[in-house]
C-alpha cells in the first residue's frame, strides 16, 4: 500500500521529480517560482520503501508468531505454554527491530529535510546576490 503511493508520487524510479504542482521533471505551477515545489528523489523514496518492507516484514512475522502463542494458550498443554515463552520472547525482539528500523529511518528522513533546507538556503542567498 505505501509503495504504491510512492509510486503514484513519483511515477518514474530514475529521474528526479517536483511534488507540488503535481508535475514531473520540475514543471511546476507555471509561475516560475520553484520555491513552494518540494523535491523528490528516487533515493529518498528507495530508502523509505526498503524501511517500510523492511519493519512490515518483521510484523508480519510477529502476527504468525502471536497467532501460534495465542493457539498455544488455548490448548492449555503444558509443554505449549513453556514454548510460548521464547515466543514472546522473539516477539519482543522483533518490536525491538521495528522501533530500529522506525529510529533509523527518522534520522535519515530528518537528515534528508536538513540537506534539502540547506539547498535551498544556499539557492535563496545566490538569487540575492
Amino acid at each position: 500500500m505505501v509503495e504504491a503511493a510512492m509510486a503514484d508520487t513519483c511515477g518514474n524510479k530514475n529521474k528526479r521529480f517536483t511534488i507540488g504542482a503535481g508535475k514531473a521533471n520540475g514543471a511546476g505551477a507555471g509561475d516560475g517560482d520553484d520555491t513552494e515545489d518540494e523535491e523528490c528523489d528516487v533515493e529518498v523514496w528507495d530508502r523509505l520503501r526498503y524501511s517500510f518492507k523492511k519493519a512490515q516484514a518483521v510484523l508480519d512475522q510477529n502476527r504468525e508468531l502471536i497467532k501460534k502463542v495465542k493457539e498455544n494458550h488455548q490448548s492449555k498443554i503444558p509443554d505449549n505454554l513453556v514454548k510460548n515463552v521464547g515466543l514472546i520472547r522473539q516477539i519482543n525482539g522483533n518490536i525491538s527491530k521495528v522501533v530500529e528500523i522506525y529510529s533509523g529511518l527518522s534520522v535519515n528522513f530528518s537528515d534528508t529535510v536538513r540537506q534539502r533546507k540547506k539547498i535551498g538556503n544556499r539557492k535563496v542567498e545566490n538569487r540575492r546576490s
